[in-house]
């Protein structure tokens, strides 16, 4: 139940043993949520934090007229909603799938964070991956193509999916929809669409049955102008290249 945690906290600094089971002794009993739950409030106070363990899910905020902005998409081992153990929560988190979260009691991650400075390093490393993935996005909303805007988030979700072992023969479930992505990346429906289309007929990518195949990694790389040194972990085995130079397709 707590190996992806344990690898996403691990990818960011070594743990011994007796770490790795105080962070496992947090989890509290496994829930299922249905898709398309609002599992985290924007400002509603909670007691818990909350562990993706399986499914997918994505952070947002929503204007008062209803206009939506999706911030990150999560994959499971991530922390849903981290932040609660130290300050208010100022964002909501929705279930993309059917889900499977372990609760964590704020108090006890805190005070394990207190007491113990290297779980408290790799929780807040984490933290910072996921700053570093904002930068990204608002880079990318900011002074990217549409086309790129697309790809880019493309690439990112394929190898963080990887990165826990969730890709195989170059594809990944893939439960996020042209809307999702649309509001993801700041575009209209149609004009998502559009760049969706043009990444097929290029060949880089199959979007079908809530599930992406990647057929020309370096294409998509490029497509994206992306360099994934901003996730600073990457899977092992993966060769990283800059935009424009080929790469190892992941498998």
């Amino acid at each position: 139940m707590s190996g992806r945690l344990i690898a996403n906290l691990v990818a960011h600094g070594a743990l011994a043993p007796e770490e790795c089971a105080a962070v496992e002794s947090l989890l509290g009993a496994v829930k299922t949520v249905p898709a398309d739950t609002e599992l985290v409030v924007d400002g509603e106070a909670a007691a818990e934090c909350h562990v993706l363990v399986e499914g997918q899910a994505f952070r947002h905020k929503t204007l008062p007229d209803g206009r939506r902005q999706i911030v990150f998409f999560h994959v499971p081992g991530d922390m849903l909603d981290l932040q609660a153990a130290f300050l208010p929560v100022d964002y909501s988190v929705s279930t993309l799938t059917m889900c499977r979260v372990a609760p964590i009691s704020r108090t006890r991650l805190a005070e394990l964070v207190a007491a113990s400075p290297r779980i408290g390093r790799a929780f807040w490393r984490t933290s910072l991956m996921e700053a570093a993935i904002q930068r990204e996005w608002m880079v990318g909303m900011g002074r990217r193509s549409a086309h790129a805007r697309v790809a880019h988030l493309l690439c990112e979700v394929y190898l963080r999916l990887q990165r826990m072992d969730l890709v195989q023969n170059n594809r990944c479930r893939f439960p996020i929809t042209q809307n999702h992505l649309a509001d993801a990346v700041g575009l209209s429906g149609v004009h998502t669409n559009r760049v969706l289309q043009a990444l097929r007929a290029s060949g880089v990518i199959e979007l079908r049955s809530r599930e992406l195949i990647v057929r020309d990694w370096a294409g998509l790389v490029a497509a994206g102008e992306f360099d994934a040194a901003y996730l600073h972990a990457p899977p092992n085995g993966m060769v990283v290249s800059r935009p424009g130079l080929s790469a190892t397709p992941p498998t």
